[in-house]
């Protein structure tokens, strides 16, 4: 292959890979806060036994999430030299001030949160789990902020070629951060929803009924049924924002080749680009102008408005309609869930396989996301202004391929480690109340860190 598509591969390999782990720990730690304070409330033991438990599993995602980030850090120097060289200006404050204001915090707090629970006055256990929570929000506000100044970048100035930020809340707050970070922020909470669900129905399946496993179960489901009609309606806004200024992007994500009003929606065919047309499609009349702009007669742009200048369009096509396939899924298991369990008091059969097959659907929505956010911007690395191509290293394609093949192994072992892990938690059960999980949570970190 071309070193150009192997560092590519490369960085989509390593950022895959680590996006997985804060999926979870964004909206897990505010969860843990929830247990937290409801056993302070109540003093009922099974608050505290969900809140024991899942520490665990923050701890073990938030090891992998730092070490991961840090390989994918490096890989700016490695194959992307050029997007330093000409947006450092702009890139590098932006990655400083996560480390600084958000990965500290995390840090700092993590060990009076995982140990301190018989050390420290409960106020300040549970202040430490908020900050930690806020630290990991605050993480994704920075990393957020700058992936979509690359999108839609703004308040910069160029001095003799490189970029200069002239307007650093125009850069922060550039056109499409909000929604990004909004659709970000609840997927975040739909991954971890699921994944508590998934666990507490395979605990609640093999007979483990402590109260810890059902107040773990109810809440998050509750939480899912909540969240996912939100979500609908930010990827609708998310939506209307990338049609504004990514236009492109959108006619990749349709398979919209003509610029047009009355255009349909598009379910089903396959996207010929060298032809510039569909095969086998299946579409709703009018359907795709109602969605983009709220009018069955909106204009839609087309594809042929920006040839030479636009994403491929099967991957866009495909991840955005298994992102949209994912979250249709989410919302009728979570309402059934929320509904059973309202009315039953327990999950039953079918729901409790329903909700441990769903377990890791929100990786599978997130990753699908991402990859049409990222390779919606193509060829651009950031949008009008430095092309992928430009900031390549000269690095030759066999070292290139001989190090992805590397991390693929590396990965592969590790998700498989990291899966199997959290299905022995759930086979072990959460210690009872007030016993000490130190140990169990340091042989966790430790086997991560072997």
């Amino acid at each position: 292959m071309d070193a150009l598509v192997l560092a590519r591969i490369q960085f989509a390999a390593n950022i895959s890979f680590h996006i997985l782990f804060p999926a979870i720990t964004i909206a897990l730690g505010w969860v843990l806060l929830y247990f937290k304070l409801r056993y302070a409330g109540s003093r009922d033991a099974a608050w505290m036994d969900a809140y024991r438990f899942w520490t665990k599993v923050f701890a073990l995602s938030f090891a992998i999430g730092v070490v991961s980030g840090i390989t994918m850090s490096f890989q700016f120097g490695t194959n992307w030299p050029g997007f330093m060289t000409k947006a450092g200006n702009v890139a590098g404050p932006l990655l400083a001030y996560e480390v600084l204001t958000a990965f500290f915090l995390e840090a700092v707090f993590l060990g009076i949160m995982l140990f301190g629970f018989k050390r420290v006055p409960g106020w300040v256990h549970t202040l430490a789990t908020f900050l930690v929570a806020a630290g990991t929000t605050l993480s994704a506000f920075w990393i957020v902020a700058l992936n979509s100044w690359m999108q839609t970048p703004s308040g910069y100035e160029m001095r003799d070629g490189v970029l200069h930020a002239a307007d650093w809340w125009a850069v922060v707050f550039n056109p499409s951060m909000p929604y990004r970070l909004a659709h970000m922020l609840l997927a975040s909470g739909l991954t971890a929803a699921f994944l508590i669900a998934g666990l507490s129905a395979y605990r609640w399946l093999r007979g483990d009924r402590e109260g810890g496993v059902m107040v773990a179960l109810k809440s998050s489901v509750r939480i899912a049924a909540v969240l996912i009609p939100i979500q609908i309606f930010a990827g609708d806004q998310h939506g209307l924002n990338t049609l504004k200024h990514q236009p492109q992007k959108i006619a990749a994500m349709e398979a919209n080749w003509e610029t047009g009003p009355d255009v349909p929606l598009v379910l089903f065919a396959w996207p010929d680009e060298e032809n510039r047309t569909n095969h086998f499609e299946i579409a709703i009349p009018s359907g795709a102008s109602l969605i983009l702009t709220h009018d069955p007669n909106g204009v839609v742009p087309g594809l042929n408005d920006f040839e030479g200048n636009h994403p491929p369009v099967a991957p866009l096509f495909w991840g955005f309609r298994v992102m949209v396939g994912i979250g249709v899924l989410m919302l009728a298991v979570s309402w059934w869930g929320a509904w059973t369990l309202w009315r039953r008091g327990d999950a039953g059969l079918w729901l409790g396989r329903a909700l441990v097959a769903m377990t890791f659907s929100g990786w599978g929505a997130t990753l699908a996301g991402w990859y049409v956010t990222e390779i919606g911007r193509q060829p651009w690395l950031v949008t009008g202004v430095l092309t992928t191509a430009e900031a390549a290293s000269a690095t030759p394609a066999p070292m290139i391929g001989l190090t992805l093949a590397m991390y693929l192994i590396v990965y592969a072992g590790l998700l498989g480690a990291y899966v199997s892990v959290l299905f022995y938690l759930a086979r072990k059960g959460a210690q009872p109340t007030g016993a000490p999980q130190e140990g169990a949570i340091q042989t966790a970190l430790g086997a991560q860190a072997t």
